[in-house]
């Protein structure tokens, strides 16, 4: 959600404590001198089944949250990998996490909840490299156009809506460089919004360069965006993903999400064993643990993000916009997208 805070999550009310209970205890031996390190999005690693995995392990548990994409790489790469034992990205950054040998294989025989993902989360491309997997799909949604609704009765239709004057010092823009790319491509008709051209990346970087003067704020991170959206009666919001309109509604602000013509980003977030893992056994065991349903259920009905195990519960919280997204891919040049934001940001 791209993630993100974010802080990415931590959001929608109410108690699952019952259904965590329902958690399969890891295929792991209780390890009360062991530690986890978890470099993640917040709301990845909730109490309704941290907690548990805790308990049942013995293990204590250190979750580091990222405030971006491109800081979670740094983290990792700072280290080679060695100050994490497990990290999760979206399927689009794969092959730069592995041209840097930053990850390991994952062992499937280890993970015997693996049967509880749903078909279309069995088989993921992106995860594979040749016969080995190096992704645990987990978490999926979109990056879309939060509204204010006393400002917009009805949905906004088209992105450009944050083009308008009007609204000008009242919108938002989260700080990402290759999710702002990928949205600017898909607003100026790409035809490829993740392979391109050179007049695609010069027609991008005018498009969001003339935008930036409308902007109160870039943001970096979920709590951010919601903060400076609930204080300073904004509008419009490029934002980080569902969870952010329950806690603006949260905040008292009147706040809904659409997707609006020019489709939205959407991702899916897996579980990645890190290179430098110290103790793959606890790994292994929190992503067994993760593909339990009650994780699942617990994910999507807290956070309103789609889970990858109970297809039920997804439709129960209306995530059913799958085809309104375009699907992260890996970009033709992430370096590129990387300077060019810099540059679109300081122009």
């Amino acid at each position: 959600m791209i993630l993100t805070t974010v802080d990415r999550r931590r959001f929608l009310t109410g108690s699952l404590a019952t259904a965590a209970a329902t958690l399969a205890a890891p295929a792991v031996l209780r390890a009360q001198d062991r530690t986890l390190r978890i470099l993640t999005w917040e709301g990845y690693a909730e109490p309704e089944w941290l907690d548990k995995f805790k308990s049942d392990t013995g293990a204590t548990v250190n979750v580091v949250y990222a405030g971006s994409a491109d800081e979670m790489f740094a983290k990792m790469q700072g280290s080679q990998g060695a100050d994490f034992d497990l990290v999760s990205f979206d399927t689009s950054l794969f092959p730069r996490y592995v041209d840097a040998k930053l990850l390991q294989p994952i062992d499937p025989a280890k993970l015997p909840n693996l049967k509880n993902l749903a078909p279309e989360f069995a088989t993921v491309k992106a995860v594979m490299q040749g016969e080995e997997r190096y992704g645990l799909p987990f978490a999926w949604g979109s990056l879309p156009l939060v509204y204010d609704t006393d400002a917009f009765p009805t949905p906004p239709e088209s992105w450009e809506v944050m083009w308008d004057e009007k609204y000008a010092q009242q919108m938002l823009w989260q700080d990402d460089a290759n999710n702002s790319i990928t949205l600017g491509a898909l607003i100026v008709g790409a035809a490829n919004p993740y392979k391109l051209t050179d007049d695609d990346f010069a027609k991008v970087k005018e498009k969001l360069t003339g935008q930036k003067k409308f902007l109160l704020s870039y943001y970096a991170g979920f709590d951010d965006g919601v903060n400076l959206f609930a204080q300073n009666g904004i509008k419009l919001m490029y934002s980080m993903g569902e969870p952010q309109v329950p806690a603006l509604v949260k905040k008292g602000v009147k706040a809904a999400l659409t997707i609006p013509k020019e489709k939205a980003v959407g991702w899916l977030d897996c579980w990645e064993l890190s290179a430098g893992a110290k103790d793959k056994e606890l790994a292994l065991a929190w992503m067994n643990a993760c593909l339990d349903g009650a994780v699942g259920k617990a994910l999507t009905e807290k956070h309103n993000y789609g889970n990858t195990t109970n297809v039920d519960v997804n439709k129960a919280a209306g995530l059913t916009y799958g085809d309104k997204l375009s699907w992260l891919e890996t970009a033709e040049n992430y370096e590129k997208r990387v300077a060019l934001w810099n540059e679109i940001k300081a122009g």
